[in-house]
């Protein structure tokens, strides 16, 4: 199956709107470019999959925009689980990301719609936590490889 690189996005406050993007510059100093939290860290950047974001609110039988769940990247085509721990995200031809961690979801999910912070728990749908490894300009439908 091919995953793609489907959303972008990024935060220039802390609690702020989520602004999406075309197109992003990610580096290893700030992250997405723009976003208020890309400072090198374990949780440079957050990356979530269409599947898995579509699995939580199917139970809880609303269609929320993937912007609620406050993450930088959406791809399809993939869904995370413990195993991806360590392993390296690809995206375009030179972007490297090093998966750290999951993403946990918080009350601010449930702030956005009840029982969403509880869809969010199981297999990994809150999506993972990320270093940059290696800098990189990505676009909506680049490529995406996971290993």
């Amino acid at each position: 199956m091919t995953i793609t690189l489907d959303a972008i996005a990024y935060k220039t406050a802390k609690r702020g709107i989520m602004k999406p993007a075309f197109c992003a510059n990610v580096t290893l100093e700030r992250g997405v470019e723009n976003d208020v939290f890309g400072r090198p860290s374990k949780r440079q950047v957050t990356v979530m999959s269409k599947q898995q974001w579509l699995m939580a609110c199917q139970q809880i039988n609303t269609n929320l925009d993937w912007l609620t769940r406050r993450a930088n990247l959406l791809i399809s085509g993939y869904e995370f689980s413990a195993t991806d721990l360590g392993k390296i995200i690809e995206i375009g031809s030179e972007l490297q990301l090093q998966i750290t961690g999951e993403t946990d979801p918080c009350n601010k999910m449930e702030l956005a719609h009840p029982g969403l912070e509880q869809a969010l728990m199981p297999d990994w749908r809150g999506g993972v936590t990320c270093r940059v490894i290696r800098t990189g300009l990505i676009q909506l439908d680049d490529s995406v490889k996971i290993d």
